[in-house]
């Protein structure tokens, strides 16, 4: 946690178990960290698209944390920025007159090129919750690769999009195991304020939240992790609180307030279209081509590099292919995106001369999730947020952080649910698989058991002290442990061994990574401020250095 994750102390209790829930519509959105403010802020409408044959000086490959921070601090250097995004430009309302769909009903804008739901949470009370859609270019995409599931962003604003927003600074402590090669001093004087004033980072108003009818989940989970022992922390977010508490008002349209997170938040987080992005465009210097996805990037014959990019539809169909020239490249894709962009770059020859640590050095930041079954006298609320605000850290004792996170489906559940951050040590390796030309990660589900045990650390000792027990309908058919996802993908090209210490790709003048493929697999809290800050850090260093 920060300096700014404040502690809290609750009160004392007994408490005995039964196991009582309800709902056939449940979302797993609860579990994810990040998002923006008031009222839906449509994006400017997009520039028209890259043509081919175009040259521009600096082109960002993905329009994340990483990238956004590049494009706003190259633009305001004075450098013309274009941008490139697979997913889509969210700014145009759908029939229901929102640009994203809720979570409880997922439609064709909630997944990536999907004809079903590929939801978190897959089932409750021994119902599946997966349902048929159209295939489309939505916002979510569920990513299969081995042995886990990655949740990714699709769209302008990258991860942003569709995380809960946790905005968390790392203890001091804990940031040599993160970024070893990183002078700590120059990350929290100078890029984690950056990034944190950047982003919109705040706390919930305590006073407010001791009251707040849709953080009764969060006082209960506090109240069972004291009595156990644990520390309860509020953590920052994202979210514009001050417009959460017209939500509870009634004042305003209701987004946190009406479950909206998983597949979009129509008004109160803070995603990047609202900050870093905005501000890039406010430049003029700044253009984004969405639905364009890169394929290739090699030396060009006259200096630079040659950029392939697919133009796709929302069916996902390619409807043209462009050849462009950039004189600078920053991969931001994300650190599953740009790890096999990369892996498959150096395997087939286009840019060879990569080192051997591209593609390696990938984890889940320790992510595993679960459910316990509370009493009926500890009720967690029809009424949830589905902006987590609050979290257990048993970080130093037990290697395990966790989120205490919503189920805002409507009705009481009489359940609490948990997204855990954890010390797994485990990494996995991106390959080229010249027989299918597609890159494979050799994750195995057997590697998230480091991660089950620390999660045990806190959540055992919270049963026995509670006479409760854990839910087992949630992630499938007698399963207890969400082992099969993760939400924070990190590595695959990992600073000061894929590239140089400031991001720079070895082998290769003006080829940069600035995205969460340089954090080595772990962040010890949820990762995106990290992200940011680090890329604040090395664009200032590029920029200065290199242009």
């Amino acid at each position: 946690m920060s300096d700014s994750v404040r502690c809290d102390k609750g009160s004392k209790g007994v408490s005995r178990r039964r196991f009582i829930a309800g709902t056939s519509s449940i979302l797993g959105a609860a579990a994810l960290a990040g998002r923006a403010t008031a009222a839906p802020a449509p994006a400017a409408p997009a520039a028209a698209p890259i043509d081919t044959g175009a040259h521009v000086p600096v082109l960002v490959v993905g329009t994340g944390y990483g990238g956004s921070v590049a494009a706003l601090r190259l633009a305001q250097a004075g450098v013309d920025v274009q941008m490139i995004e697979m997913g889509m430009s969210w700014d145009t309302p759908g029939s229901d007159g929102k640009i994203f769909a809720n979570t409880t009903k997922p439609d064709k804008r909630s997944y990536w090129l999907r004809t079903k739901t590929k939801q978190p949470l897959s089932n409750f009370l021994g119902f599946p919750l997966d349902k048929d859609i159209p295939r489309y270019t939505g916002i979510l995409d569920a990513e299969e690769m081995g042995g886990i599931i990655v949740y990714q962003g699709r769209g302008v604003g990258g991860g942003s999009l569709v995380n809960g927003g946790m905005a968390v600074t790392p203890k001091r402590e804990n940031f040599s195991a993160v970024l070893p090669s990183v002078n700590a001093d120059e990350m929290y004087g100078t890029y984690y304020p950056r990034a944190n004033a950047g982003l919109g980072v705040s706390t919930v108003d305590p006073a407010w939240f001791e009251t707040a009818e849709c953080y009764q989940y969060a006082r209960v989970g506090r109240k069972h992790a004291q009595r156990s022992g644990f520390p309860f922390v509020f953590v920052p977010d994202v979210y514009d609180w001050d417009y959460m508490k017209q939500e509870a008002a009634g004042t305003v349209p209701k987004s946190a307030l009406a479950g909206e997170i998983l597949y979009g938040n129509n008004y109160g987080k803070k995603s990047l279209e609202k900050t870093y992005l905005a501000q890039a465009r406010a430049t003029g210097k700044v253009t984004i081509s969405p639905l364009h996805k890169v394929t290739s990037v090699a030396p060009a014959a006259g200096g630079g590099y040659t950029v392939v990019i697919e133009q796709i539809n929302t069916n996902g169909d390619t409807t043209a292919t462009k050849t462009v020239t950039a004189d600078k490249v920053f991969f931001a894709a994300g650190s599953v995106g740009t790890s096999k962009l990369l892996t498959k770059l150096k395997a087939t020859g286009a840019l060879p001369n990569l080192n051997s640590e591209v593609g390696r050095g990938w984890g889940d930041n320790g992510n595993v999730m679960c459910g316990r079954a509370n009493h009926l006298w500890d009720p967690t609320g029809k009424l949830q947020s589905s902006i987590p605000c609050s979290g257990i850290d048993n970080w130093a004792a037990g290697g395990a952080f966790a989120e205490v996170a919503p189920l805002p489906t409507g009705i009481e559940t009489y359940a609490s649910f948990y997204l855990s951050i954890t010390k797994n040590p485990n990494r996995a390796q991106f390959s080229w698989n010249a027989a299918t030309g597609k890159v494979d990660l050799n994750w195995q589900t057997a590697w998230k058991q480091p991660s089950i045990d620390m999660a045990k650390t806190i959540f055992d000792k919270i049963n026995a002290k509670e006479g409760t027990i854990y839910r087992t309908d949630l992630f499938g058919t007698n399963k207890i442990w969400g082992d099969h996802l993760t939400y924070h993908p990190l590595g695959g090209a990992v600073l000061n061994k894929a590239t140089d210490n400031y991001g720079r790709l070895y082998g290769y003048s003006g080829l940069y990574v600035i995205d969460g493929s340089l954090i080595p697999g772990n962040t010890s809290v949820n990762p995106f401020v990290t992200i940011t800050a680090l890329a604040e850090r090395n664009i200032e260093k590029i920029i200065a250095t290199d242009l």
